[in-house]
């Protein structure tokens, strides 16, 4: 039998549509998950589902804001209503620099509702399918600003701090369930919003900045999304079936070896 396998599970990804998302939503299809891709860009979700159904793989795509408790209660309703939801990924998220000198009440709600809000959301909606079915894997994108200081987010670490306490909390509460939660912590991972940001911030710098950018790793580069992605499909498999309520750092040496 092939290791880490999802034949017939059902995984729900926010986020899928791009980024980290994206991989973790091809590398579940590729082990035989049906994979359900919830993005606020539902061009994106679909352009991933394509790539999926070229495989000879299972997915669907839907546009969800998932800081619309109504929007998220619609679309996994009518999920867990054909089928049991065996995973979670909550990926979806967005980003925020600056102190808190810099950051607005809008800013702060902005990035509440989608990083905070938008978990709780996802995960309350699952939670009875996997209750009924006394199974399930949830799985939280963290960050190595849930646990260490980052210079210039501080709405961002704020929100990755919840993150981590949402998983605490519901790994304790749910264990009897039979329903295992986890969450990752990625250092700076490649990424199309990393090229974004650097191009729309260091024009004409680009190069210099992404190397400067890499060596913040002890590591001395960025995550692979790929990387990411195995990561998780280890922690979504049966073979991680003893792991839970833990935070799994995946940053290059960044927390423990004092990155800056």
């Amino acid at each position: 039998m092939t290791k880490f396998s999802l034949k017939n599970k059902t995984a729900i990804v926010t986020g899928g549509g791009s980024g980290i998302g994206k991989a973790i939503s091809l590398t579940f299809a590729n082990q035989g998950a049906k994979v359900h891709i919830l993005d606020f860009n539902l061009e994106s979700a679909n352009e991933t589902v394509n790539e999926i159904k070229a495989l000879g793989e299972n997915a669907e795509a839907y546009q969800c804001d998932v800081a619309n408790q109504q929007n998220v209660n619609t679309i996994i309703d009518k999920i867990s209503q054909s089928e049991a939801i065996d995973i979670l990924i909550n990926n979806a998220g967005i980003a925020h620099v600056g102190n808190i000198e810099a950051v607005e009440e809008a800013d702060l709600d902005r990035l509440y509702n989608v990083n905070i809000k938008g978990v709780y959301n996802c995960i309350k909606a699952c939670i009875p399918s996997m209750k009924k079915n006394k199974n399930g894997v949830i799985l939280n994108l963290a960050s190595i600003a849930s646990s260490v200081g980052i210079y210039d987010r501080f709405a961002y670490s704020m929100t990755k701090g919840a993150v981590l306490t949402i998983t605490y909390s519901i790994a304790k509460d749910y264990i009897e369930d039979g329903i295992r939660c986890n969450c990752i912590a990625p250092g700076r991972v490649h990424t199309p919003f990393v090229d974004g940001f650097i191009k729309n911030n260091y024009p004409g710098k680009e190069e210099e900045m992404f190397e400067k950018l890499s060596k913040t790793q002890p590591i001395g580069r960025m995550g692979k999304t790929q990387e990411i992605a195995d990561l998780a499909l280890f922690l979504c498999s049966d073979e991680a079936g003893f792991i839970t309520g833990s935070n799994y750092a995946i940053d290059g040496g960044f927390v423990t070896l004092n990155g800056k």
